[in-house]
């Protein structure tokens, strides 16, 4: 499957944090086409298995990338059939008004975040961000309807497909991180090119977004050699410091730090030069907000790299990548 398909696929499928198990059964499905083994854990994290090489102690390297995605969920139900949410995970409130939301109830419902008219505001009512406990999502249905289909806990993802834009470029929702799960897919391809000795683990983790709590369980179950994580990292904008940005043209970005296994860390900035593939270096001088702190620290310990994918707008409806460095990133990963 190639791996823009993969995405346009995946990203319409509901995975908020804790509630992954849909996502987790296709991301199986295809990680079949491409390992010797699959299997779903019972948090629902997806292990996929390649393994080459004679011997019985091939070394075990687990590549890891979450698959969950934030989003919202049902806290009450108005007399009007209005319904009030809050959020799993780092949502910006300030992109919700306005937004098509689905609501997975006894059914999926479409609904919509409104916003008063400019029409109707009083004074200054324009100059100030609405906080998500004053918004509501109407789904124009009557309350009885609404009560009988809903339920106070169900999840609501946001309605966001896949959009090519110019050249390589893509956006969407979800592409935190399941760009990453991307890949990982073109990095079994990839390996099925390469002569190599290994037992490679491909993890689709859970619950990143609130804990990177699948990271955890995956890593003491599998007890690797070493870990690599996948992750966006954020892509230069206008509005933001350079220093805090990377190219979304220049390759991934191999992360530099204390949670960084500081020589294979340069090995593998030694194989995208030899190979001549794109790459930058981004400096992360503490704990990353990635599975690789979890990683890094299981059970005895494990060494542990950050593969960084550049990613525009990163939590909201219109996330944006270069699909050429998904593919970068997945030369990089099979070389090493």
């Amino acid at each position: 499957m190639d791996s823009k398909d993969f995405l346009a696929e995946v990203i319409q499928i509901p995975g908020i944090s804790g509630y992954e198990d849909a996502v987790a059964d296709r991301v199986s499905g295809i990680f079949d086409d491409y390992c010797d083994d699959v299997k779903i854990d019972r948090f629902f994290n997806v292990y996929g298995k390649k393994s080459s090489g004679t011997g019985e102690n091939r070394p075990k390297i687990m590549l890891a990338a979450h698959m969950d995605e934030i989003g919202l969920m049902v806290k009450d139900i108005d007399d009007d059939g209005f319904i009030t949410f809050t959020n799993i995970g780092g949502v910006d409130q300030r992109i919700l008004l306005s937004q098509e939301v689905i609501v997975h109830g006894k059914e999926t419902l479409l609904g919509v975040i409104g916003a008063k008219p400019p029409h109707l505001q009083q004074g200054g009512e324009a100059d100030d961000a609405v906080k998500m406990k004053d918004m509501a999502i109407d789904v124009a249905m009557p309350a009885e309807k609404v009560k009988e289909l809903v339920t106070i806990g169900d999840v609501i993802t946001f309605k966001s497909p896949l959009v090519s834009m110019q050249g390589s470029f893509v956006n969407g929702k979800s592409l935190d991180d399941r760009a990453g799960v991307a890949v990982m897919l073109e990095t079994m391809k990839e390996l099925d090119r390469l002569n190599f000795c290994a037992d490679v683990y491909f993890v689709a983790t859970v619950q990143e977004e609130v804990g990177t709590k699948g990271a955890i369980i995956s890593a003491y179950n599998i007890t690797p050699d070493v870990g690599i994580a996948i992750d966006v990292t954020h892509g230069d904008t206008p509005d933001a410091s350079k220093d805090d940005t990377v190219s979304m043209t220049k390759g991934p970005a191999i992360a530099m730090g204390p949670n960084m296994h500081q020589r294979l860390t340069n090995r593998m900035i030694e194989i995208a030069k030899e190979y001549n593939i794109d790459y930058q270096v981004e400096v992360e001088p503490g704990p990353t907000g990635t599975d690789a702190r979890s990683i890094q620290i299981s059970k005895s310990g494990v060494p542990t790299l950050l593969m960084e994918i550049p990613l525009r707008y990163m939590h909201t409806t219109v996330e944006t990548l270069n699909m050429d460095t998904v593919k970068d990133a997945a030369r990089i990963l099979a070389l090493f």
